[in-house]
């Protein structure tokens, strides 16, 4: 396993719907033991931001987090840190990214789970980018004949 991967997949399971990866789950019908280390719990996280992405750095706001950690019985260890309080789908976040650090884990959920969920993320946002470029409004000045 590689930083870069484990990157793709965490955003992968973050950015998913709850719904979408629960359903992706089930349908791969497995069933690994497991054991919590750190329960799902809520907490907030501080937003940064900077105007104009280059100047100084100020502090936007806060938003809501849950994080979760387990054990496989293996012993490889999965994380998730997830915008929102769903306790559940960052258990599900944690015990997939613990899976998919396994050989057997990782082939499986690869091409079951993660790679259809990217395709779907990657249309989803095409489709909202079209949209907005749809709307994209372009303003320019004309200059007037008598104003020379």
């Amino acid at each position: 396993m590689n930083t870069p991967q484990r990157k793709q997949w965490m955003s992968v399971l973050s950015r998913t719907s709850f719904a979408q990866l629960q359903n992706s789950w089930q349908a791969l019908r497995l069933t690994p033991e497991y054991q919590l280390i750190r329960a799902p719990e809520i907490g907030l996280a501080q937003i940064r931001a900077r105007m104009g992405a280059t100047g100084r750095q100020f502090n936007l706001g806060d938003v809501t987090i849950t994080r979760a950690v387990v054990k496989l019985h293996s012993g490889e260890l999965g994380y998730s840190y997830l915008r929102g309080r769903n306790k559940r789908h960052a258990e599900l976040a944690a015990l997939v990214d613990a899976l998919m650090q396994t050989r057997s884990g990782h082939e499986v959920l690869e091409r079951g789970l993660i790679a259809p969920l990217a395709a779907l993320k990657k249309e989803q946002e095409e489709c909202s980018r079209q949209e907005v470029a749809a709307s994209k409004v372009d303003f320019f000045t004309m200059v007037r004949g008598e104003d020379e």
